[in-house]
C-alpha cells in the first residue's frame, strides 16, 4: 500500500486567491489507486473509493452522459515550461475546433474531480505526476469513469479521464492533436 499526497494541488492559484486548489489524497495498492479524497478551496470534500462509489459532500458522483463529443466542454492544464506550453496550445487548439469549449482550472486534482461529477465531460494534460493524478484517478473510476495514462515520445504521459463513451472520441481527437494514444 502507498499513500500519495499533494498537500497542495494548485499552488499558483492557492498564492494569487483564486479558488482552484486543494488537498488530494490517493492510496495506492499493487500501484493502482484504490480509494482518493480531494478536499478542495470551495470547502467541497470528494471522495472515491473503487468497486463502492464517489460522493461529493455525501452525495453520489457520476460522470457526464454526454455522447456527442463536439458538444462536450473539457478541461486541460498547462504546464511551466515555455517550450512545452507552446506544444499544449498548438494542442488545445486542435481540441477546441472538436469540442463545445475547453476550461483550465490550474488544478490536476479539481479538473479530476470535475470529470468525475460531470461537471466537465473530459480531461486530458500530459505532464502529471503521480501527487497530481492518483486522488483523483481514485474519484473518476469510483464514479464510474475511464482514466488512462499514455506515455508521450518526450518521456512524460498523457493522462485522461473521460466517461466510456468519449474515450474513442477523443483519442481520435488528441491523435489529430498530435499526441500519441496507444
Amino acid at each position: 500500500m502507498r499513500w500519495v499526497i499533494d498537500p497542495l494541488d494548485g499552488t499558483a492559484n492557492y498564492v494569487r486567491g483564486f479558488p482552484s486548489y486543494g488537498v488530494s489524497i490517493g492510496v495506492e495498492v499493487g500501484g493502482e489507486p484504490v480509494i482518493g479524497v480531494v478536499v478542495d478551496a470551495r470547502g467541497a470534500r470528494t471522495e472515491g473509493i473503487r468497486g463502492v462509489g464517489a460522493t461529493q459532500d455525501g452525495r453520489p458522483i457520476r460522470p457526464s452522459s454526454r455522447e456527442d463529443l463536439a458538444l462536450a466542454v473539457v478541461a486541460t492544464g498547462f504546464g511551466y515550461d515555455p517550450r512545452a506550453r507552446e506544444q499544449q496550445a498548438d494542442v488545445a487548439a486542435v481540441v477546441l475546433r472538436g469540442v463545445a469549449d475547453i476550461r483550465r482550472s490550474g488544478s490536476a486534482a479539481f479538473d479530476l474531480v470535475a470529470a468525475a461529477a460531470g461537471e466537465v465531460d473530459a480531461y486530458y494534460e500530459v505532464g502529471l505526476f503521480p501527487w497530481d493524478l492518483s486522488g483523483g484517478r481514485a474519484i473518476v473510476e469510483a464514479a464510474g469513469g475511464i482514466v488512462r495514462t499514455i506515455p508521450q515520445p518526450e518521456g512524460k504521459d498523457l493522462a485522461i479521464a473521460t466517461p466510456a463513451q468519449l474515450l474513442e472520441p477523443i483519442l481520435e481527437l488528441l491523435a489529430r492533436a498530435g499526441l500519441a494514444t496507444s
